[in-house]
């Protein structure tokens, strides 16, 4: 179930969402029309069709043990947003795996900063079910995204990162929990 599709601005954006699972790329790109690229570990590069797709889709890897390139990474982002693409962030920085959501780090929030781009928070829940909270397998289950009212670039420019980290990680949070208790 896919609700808020109308809170996506037009031109690019940067998209941030909690990280459940596996399945959350999948999900996302299945339930966003606007196309976006993702900001990804490069562990995955390894992988040779999957990273010729990402580098097709404008994916950026990021090396978080090597600092020089992570900020390389972090400016090459933002001049993908400025040209007005736009991309998706998990700020946790790792899965939950349907546990509560961790604090948003506010570094990657940066990339709205640079990109002077709004801001579509996600909120994603049941992915984890799919795969992570299995042994066996891939299994059927529910999975909801709720695209919450995107910040706008005033607001995005206006507030420490600190303070947006922690304004969206306390949105994201909110909504799943509405989410599943309804």
């Amino acid at each position: 179930m896919v609700e808020g599709e109308e809170n996506i601005p037009s031109g690019g954006v940067l998209f941030v969402s909690n990280h459940v699972g596996n399945f959350d790329i999948p999900t996302l790109m299945a339930s966003i029309e606007k196309p976006f690229g993702f900001l990804s570990k490069v562990e995955v590069k390894k992988l040779p069709l999957i990273r010729d797709w990402m580098e097709e889709m404008n994916c950026v890897f990021i090396d978080r043990s090597d600092r020089r390139q992570s900020v390389k990474a972090i400016r090459e982002c933002g001049a993908l947003l400025k040209d007005g693409h736009s991309l998706l962030i998990f700020p946790e920085g790792t899965r939950s795996k349907g546990r509560d959501v961790a604090p948003f780090k506010a570094g990657s929030l940066r990339l709205a900063k640079d990109g002077q781009v709004p801001i579509v928070p996600i909120a994603i829940t049941g992915t984890a079910d799919l795969l992570e909270k299995n042994k066996w397998g891939i299994r059927p289950g529910t999975v909801q995204v709720r695209i919450l009212p995107h910040i706008p670039v005033s607001e995005v420019l206006e507030l420490e990162s600190k303070e947006l980290a922690e304004l969206l990680q306390k949105r994201i949070s909110l909504n799943i929990q509405n989410m599943t208790t309804v």
